[in-house]
Protein backbone atom coordinates (compact mmCIF):
# COMPACT_ATOMS: atom_id res chain seq x y z
CA UNK A 1 0.00 0.00 0.00
CA UNK A 2 2.73 2.52 0.54
CA UNK A 3 4.53 1.78 -2.42
CA UNK A 4 1.45 2.57 -4.53
CA UNK A 5 0.73 5.55 -2.24
CA UNK A 6 4.14 6.64 -3.11
CA UNK A 7 3.94 6.01 -7.30
CA UNK A 8 0.46 7.81 -7.36
CA UNK A 9 1.60 10.90 -5.27
CA UNK A 10 4.67 11.19 -7.79
CA UNK A 11 2.09 10.67 -10.32
CA UNK A 12 0.23 13.98 -9.39
CA UNK A 13 3.23 15.77 -8.99
CA UNK A 14 4.11 15.25 -12.51
CA UNK A 15 0.65 16.08 -14.27
CA UNK A 16 -0.45 18.68 -11.78
CA UNK A 17 2.71 20.49 -12.15
CA UNK A 18 5.72 20.95 -10.01
CA UNK A 19 6.08 24.21 -7.49
CA UNK A 20 9.03 26.36 -8.22
CA UNK A 21 12.10 27.39 -6.49
CA UNK A 22 12.78 30.92 -6.02
CA UNK A 23 14.39 33.15 -9.23
CA UNK A 24 17.52 34.34 -8.72
CA UNK A 25 19.20 31.34 -7.00
CA UNK A 26 22.61 31.00 -7.93
CA UNK A 27 22.05 27.77 -10.33
CA UNK A 28 25.06 26.14 -9.59
CA UNK A 29 25.09 27.11 -5.34
CA UNK A 30 24.18 24.89 -2.19
CA UNK A 31 21.15 26.91 -1.82
CA UNK A 32 19.57 25.92 -5.51
CA UNK A 33 20.66 22.30 -4.61
CA UNK A 34 18.56 22.47 -0.95
CA UNK A 35 15.79 24.12 -2.77
CA UNK A 36 15.18 21.49 -5.46
CA UNK A 37 15.13 18.22 -2.76
CA UNK A 38 12.72 20.58 -1.02
CA UNK A 39 10.22 20.10 -3.64
CA UNK A 40 9.94 16.00 -2.96
CA UNK A 41 9.57 16.60 -6.82
CA UNK A 42 10.84 13.63 -9.37
CA UNK A 43 14.24 14.26 -9.51
CA UNK A 44 17.50 14.71 -6.78
CA UNK A 45 19.78 17.36 -7.40
CA UNK A 46 23.70 17.35 -6.32
CA UNK A 47 27.09 19.14 -6.77
CA UNK A 48 27.92 18.69 -10.03
CA UNK A 49 29.98 22.25 -10.88
CA UNK A 50 31.86 24.12 -8.39
CA UNK A 51 29.66 27.16 -7.29
CA UNK A 52 32.06 29.83 -9.58
CA UNK A 53 31.37 27.71 -12.87
CA UNK A 54 28.38 29.11 -13.95
CA UNK A 55 29.49 31.74 -16.67
CA UNK A 56 31.80 28.38 -18.01
CA UNK A 57 28.98 26.32 -17.86
CA UNK A 58 26.82 28.46 -19.64
CA UNK A 59 29.52 28.55 -22.40
CA UNK A 60 28.99 24.72 -23.00
CA UNK A 61 25.03 25.51 -23.75
CA UNK A 62 25.60 25.67 -27.75
CA UNK A 63 22.44 24.86 -29.47
CA UNK A 64 21.05 27.80 -31.08
CA UNK A 65 17.71 28.18 -32.58
CA UNK A 66 16.93 28.33 -36.70
CA UNK A 67 19.73 26.26 -38.97
CA UNK A 68 18.63 24.66 -42.13
CA UNK A 69 14.46 23.29 -42.28
CA UNK A 70 14.62 19.73 -43.02
CA UNK A 71 12.26 17.50 -44.77
CA UNK A 72 9.64 16.04 -41.92
CA UNK A 73 10.00 11.82 -41.89
CA UNK A 74 6.15 10.52 -40.97
CA UNK A 75 6.25 7.08 -39.83
CA UNK A 76 3.65 4.54 -39.87
CA UNK A 77 3.13 3.77 -36.23
CA UNK A 78 3.60 0.36 -35.22
CA UNK A 79 1.07 -1.53 -32.94
CA UNK A 80 3.81 -3.11 -30.55
CA UNK A 81 6.27 0.04 -29.22
CA UNK A 82 7.57 -1.13 -26.19
CA UNK A 83 6.56 0.45 -22.85
CA UNK A 84 10.46 0.80 -22.51
CA UNK A 85 13.06 1.23 -24.70
CA UNK A 86 17.31 1.21 -24.44
CA UNK A 87 19.10 1.16 -27.55
CA UNK A 88 21.47 -0.32 -25.87
CA UNK A 89 19.94 -2.96 -24.85
CA UNK A 90 18.51 -3.30 -28.71
CA UNK A 91 22.01 -3.21 -30.50
CA UNK A 92 24.36 -4.67 -28.05
CA UNK A 93 26.39 -4.97 -30.29
CA UNK A 94 27.17 -1.06 -31.38
CA UNK A 95 29.76 0.20 -29.14
CA UNK A 96 28.86 3.69 -29.42
CA UNK A 97 25.54 3.56 -28.16
CA UNK A 98 26.70 3.32 -24.96
CA UNK A 99 29.33 5.87 -24.83
CA UNK A 100 29.61 9.15 -23.25
CA UNK A 101 31.68 11.37 -24.67
CA UNK A 102 32.97 15.00 -23.40
CA UNK A 103 32.77 18.36 -24.98
CA UNK A 104 35.05 19.65 -23.23
CA UNK A 105 34.91 23.69 -22.60
CA UNK A 106 34.34 24.24 -25.76
CA UNK A 107 29.73 25.08 -27.21
CA UNK A 108 29.88 22.23 -29.09
CA UNK A 109 27.13 20.14 -27.71
CA UNK A 110 25.59 20.91 -31.11
CA UNK A 111 28.20 18.68 -33.01
CA UNK A 112 28.23 16.10 -30.40
CA UNK A 113 24.75 14.88 -30.38
CA UNK A 114 24.78 14.65 -33.85
CA UNK A 115 27.94 12.57 -34.46
CA UNK A 116 26.96 10.39 -31.63
CA UNK A 117 23.75 9.48 -33.70
CA UNK A 118 24.92 9.02 -36.63
CA UNK A 119 27.98 6.94 -35.44
CA UNK A 120 25.09 4.68 -33.89
CA UNK A 121 23.34 4.68 -37.11
CA UNK A 122 26.04 3.64 -38.96
CA UNK A 123 26.45 0.45 -36.71
CA UNK A 124 22.64 -0.36 -36.75
CA UNK A 125 21.77 0.02 -40.15
CA UNK A 126 24.88 -2.26 -41.15
CA UNK A 127 24.04 -4.27 -38.09
CA UNK A 128 27.24 -4.05 -36.45
CA UNK A 129 29.49 -4.16 -39.36
CA UNK A 130 30.38 -0.83 -39.37
CA UNK A 131 31.12 0.43 -36.05
CA UNK A 132 33.10 4.27 -37.07
CA UNK A 133 33.18 7.11 -34.48
CA UNK A 134 31.98 10.32 -36.25
CA UNK A 135 34.46 13.17 -35.84
CA UNK A 136 33.30 16.24 -33.54
CA UNK A 137 36.52 17.68 -33.96
CA UNK A 138 35.83 18.07 -37.76
CA UNK A 139 32.31 18.93 -37.44
CA UNK A 140 32.56 21.61 -34.70
CA UNK A 141 35.86 22.78 -36.61
CA UNK A 142 34.97 23.29 -40.13
CA UNK A 143 31.13 23.75 -40.44
CA UNK A 144 30.98 27.27 -41.34
CA UNK A 145 27.33 27.03 -42.07
CA UNK A 146 26.52 25.29 -39.05
CA UNK A 147 27.31 28.34 -36.51
CA UNK A 148 30.22 29.14 -34.41
CA UNK A 149 31.58 26.29 -33.08
CA UNK A 150 32.82 26.12 -29.86
CA UNK A 151 30.22 29.52 -29.51
CA UNK A 152 27.38 27.12 -30.76
CA UNK A 153 26.03 26.01 -33.74
CA UNK A 154 22.27 24.51 -35.27
CA UNK A 155 21.56 20.88 -34.42
CA UNK A 156 19.94 20.96 -38.31
CA UNK A 157 22.61 22.29 -39.90
CA UNK A 158 25.13 19.49 -38.44
CA UNK A 159 22.54 17.16 -40.35
CA UNK A 160 23.18 18.66 -43.62
CA UNK A 161 26.44 18.95 -43.38
CA UNK A 162 26.93 15.12 -43.18
CA UNK A 163 24.85 14.61 -46.60
CA UNK A 164 26.36 17.28 -48.27
CA UNK A 165 30.31 17.08 -47.44
CA UNK A 166 30.58 14.35 -45.46
CA UNK A 167 32.24 13.77 -41.97
CA UNK A 168 35.61 11.89 -41.53
CA UNK A 169 36.05 9.72 -38.20
CA UNK A 170 37.75 10.49 -34.44
CA UNK A 171 37.08 9.34 -31.33
CA UNK A 172 37.54 10.98 -27.61
CA UNK A 173 40.28 13.04 -26.99
CA UNK A 174 43.84 11.25 -26.86
CA UNK A 175 42.52 8.36 -27.71
CA UNK A 176 43.69 8.15 -31.56
CA UNK A 177 41.02 6.88 -33.03
CA UNK A 178 40.14 7.56 -36.76
CA UNK A 179 41.16 10.33 -39.13
CA UNK A 180 40.25 13.44 -36.09
CA UNK A 181 40.32 12.57 -32.12
CA UNK A 182 38.96 15.48 -30.69
CA UNK A 183 41.56 17.70 -29.88
CA UNK A 184 39.91 19.90 -27.07
CA UNK A 185 41.04 18.00 -23.72
CA UNK A 186 38.71 16.15 -21.35
CA UNK A 187 38.34 18.02 -18.43
CA UNK A 188 36.45 17.69 -14.68
CA UNK A 189 33.46 19.74 -15.61
CA UNK A 190 32.21 18.63 -11.71
CA UNK A 191 33.56 19.27 -8.40
CA UNK A 192 36.11 16.40 -7.20
CA UNK A 193 36.38 14.78 -10.25
CA UNK A 194 38.88 12.72 -11.23
CA UNK A 195 40.12 14.94 -14.73
CA UNK A 196 42.11 17.80 -14.93
CA UNK A 197 40.20 21.04 -13.83
CA UNK A 198 38.82 22.88 -16.99
CA UNK A 199 39.59 26.40 -18.02
CA UNK A 200 38.33 29.44 -17.04
CA UNK A 201 36.49 30.50 -20.27
CA UNK A 202 35.50 28.43 -22.87
CA UNK A 203 38.36 27.35 -25.67
CA UNK A 204 38.70 29.10 -29.00
CA UNK A 205 37.09 26.54 -31.98
CA UNK A 206 39.94 24.40 -33.24
CA UNK A 207 41.26 25.12 -36.92
CA UNK A 208 39.64 23.35 -40.04
CA UNK A 209 42.23 21.18 -41.33
CA UNK A 210 42.02 18.52 -44.02
CA UNK A 211 44.52 16.31 -42.83
CA UNK A 212 44.51 13.30 -40.55
CA UNK A 213 46.84 12.22 -37.95
CA UNK A 214 49.88 10.84 -39.26
CA UNK A 215 48.97 7.29 -37.19
CA UNK A 216 45.67 7.36 -39.75
CA UNK A 217 46.54 5.31 -42.75
CA UNK A 218 43.60 6.36 -44.66
CA UNK A 219 43.71 10.15 -46.44
CA UNK A 220 41.17 12.96 -44.99
CA UNK A 221 39.10 12.66 -48.19
CA UNK A 222 38.81 8.78 -48.54
CA UNK A 223 37.59 8.69 -45.21
CA UNK A 224 35.05 10.84 -45.52
CA UNK A 225 31.39 9.30 -44.06
CA UNK A 226 28.20 10.80 -45.92
CA UNK A 227 24.35 10.35 -44.51
CA UNK A 228 22.33 9.55 -47.36
CA UNK A 229 19.55 11.66 -45.76
CA UNK A 230 18.84 14.17 -43.23
CA UNK A 231 15.43 14.94 -41.60
CA UNK A 232 13.39 16.15 -38.68
CA UNK A 233 10.35 14.01 -36.99
CA UNK A 234 7.83 15.91 -35.48
CA UNK A 235 7.17 16.22 -31.88
CA UNK A 236 4.41 13.78 -31.73
CA UNK A 237 5.81 11.32 -28.67
CA UNK A 238 4.70 8.68 -30.99
CA UNK A 239 6.52 9.35 -33.93
CA UNK A 240 10.04 9.95 -32.37
CA UNK A 241 9.56 6.80 -30.72
CA UNK A 242 8.86 5.19 -33.85
CA UNK A 243 12.32 6.58 -35.23
CA UNK A 244 14.27 5.68 -32.59
CA UNK A 245 12.81 1.83 -32.39
CA UNK A 246 13.44 2.02 -36.25
CA UNK A 247 16.47 3.33 -37.18
CA UNK A 248 18.46 4.05 -33.67
CA UNK A 249 18.93 7.38 -31.17
CA UNK A 250 18.31 10.99 -32.53
CA UNK A 251 19.84 14.02 -31.73
CA UNK A 252 17.51 17.14 -29.74
CA UNK A 253 17.84 19.83 -27.70
CA UNK A 254 15.85 22.07 -25.13
CA UNK A 255 16.32 24.81 -23.00
CA UNK A 256 18.25 24.31 -19.94
CA UNK A 257 16.75 26.12 -16.71
CA UNK A 258 18.46 26.92 -13.87
CA UNK A 259 17.98 23.47 -11.95
CA UNK A 260 19.08 21.49 -14.76
CA UNK A 261 22.92 21.50 -14.24
CA UNK A 262 22.40 20.05 -10.50
CA UNK A 263 20.77 16.78 -11.66
CA UNK A 264 21.98 13.45 -10.35
CA UNK A 265 19.20 11.01 -10.45
CA UNK A 266 15.41 10.27 -11.41
CA UNK A 267 13.34 11.73 -13.72
CA UNK A 268 13.72 15.53 -14.87
CA UNK A 269 10.88 18.09 -14.49
CA UNK A 270 11.27 21.76 -14.69
CA UNK A 271 11.39 23.60 -11.18
CA UNK A 272 13.10 26.81 -11.99
CA UNK A 273 11.77 29.50 -14.64
CA UNK A 274 15.55 31.36 -15.02
CA UNK A 275 16.39 30.21 -18.41
CA UNK A 276 20.32 29.57 -19.04
CA UNK A 277 20.45 28.65 -23.15
CA UNK A 278 20.25 25.66 -25.16
CA UNK A 279 21.69 22.60 -25.55
CA UNK A 280 21.57 19.76 -27.55
CA UNK A 281 21.67 16.38 -26.88
CA UNK A 282 20.98 12.33 -27.88
CA UNK A 283 17.89 10.75 -27.24
CA UNK A 284 18.68 6.86 -27.31
CA UNK A 285 15.63 5.52 -25.37
CA UNK A 286 12.32 5.84 -23.07
CA UNK A 287 10.25 3.77 -19.63
CA UNK A 288 8.63 5.25 -16.99
CA UNK A 289 9.57 5.59 -13.45
CA UNK A 290 7.42 5.84 -10.34
CA UNK A 291 4.66 6.68 -12.59
CA UNK A 292 6.28 9.60 -14.99
CA UNK A 293 7.34 8.56 -18.10
CA UNK A 294 10.43 9.34 -19.28
CA UNK A 295 13.01 9.84 -22.27
CA UNK A 296 16.53 8.19 -21.71
CA UNK A 297 18.94 11.00 -22.96
CA UNK A 298 23.08 10.85 -23.13
CA UNK A 299 24.92 14.11 -22.14
CA UNK A 300 28.64 15.15 -23.78
CA UNK A 301 29.84 16.22 -20.39
CA UNK A 302 31.69 13.45 -19.26
CA UNK A 303 30.93 10.55 -17.28
CA UNK A 304 31.11 12.17 -14.17
CA UNK A 305 27.85 14.22 -14.68
CA UNK A 306 24.48 13.38 -13.50
CA UNK A 307 23.47 9.90 -13.82
CA UNK A 308 26.64 8.38 -15.27
CA UNK A 309 26.73 11.27 -17.83
CA UNK A 310 22.76 10.06 -18.42
CA UNK A 311 19.48 11.89 -17.62
CA UNK A 312 15.88 11.05 -17.71
CA UNK A 313 13.36 13.73 -18.89
CA UNK A 314 9.68 13.78 -19.01
CA UNK A 315 7.83 12.53 -21.99
CA UNK A 316 5.02 13.89 -23.37
CA UNK A 317 4.80 17.23 -22.31
CA UNK A 318 7.39 18.33 -24.68
CA UNK A 319 9.15 18.99 -21.06
CA UNK A 320 11.65 22.41 -21.12
CA UNK A 321 11.30 22.27 -25.39
CA UNK A 322 12.62 18.45 -26.06
CA UNK A 323 10.39 17.40 -28.37
CA UNK A 324 10.49 20.41 -30.55
CA UNK A 325 13.52 19.72 -32.85
CA UNK A 326 14.20 16.29 -33.33
CA UNK A 327 17.08 15.44 -36.14
CA UNK A 328 18.15 12.48 -37.96
CA UNK A 329 19.35 11.00 -40.74
CA UNK A 330 20.30 7.53 -42.43
CA UNK A 331 23.82 6.97 -43.17
CA UNK A 332 25.37 6.20 -46.97
CA UNK A 333 26.98 2.70 -46.46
Amino acid sequence: MKVAICVLSLCAVALAGVRRVPSGLNPLSDEMIDAVNGLGTTWKAGRNFGPNDLNRMKGLLGAKKGGPKLPTLVHEVPNDLPATFDARQQWPNCPTIGQIRDQGDCGSCWAFGAVEAMSDRYCIASNGQQTPQISAEDLTSCCDACGDGCDGGFPSAAWSYWTETGLVTGGLYNSNVGCQPYSLPSCSHHVNGTLPPCPSSISPTPECTSTCESSYSTPYKKDKHFGKSAYTISNDVSQIQTEIYKNGPVEADFTVYADFPTYKSGVYIQTSDDALGGHAIRILGWGTEGGVDYWLVANSWNPEWGDKGYFKIRRGTDECGIEDDINAGEPKL
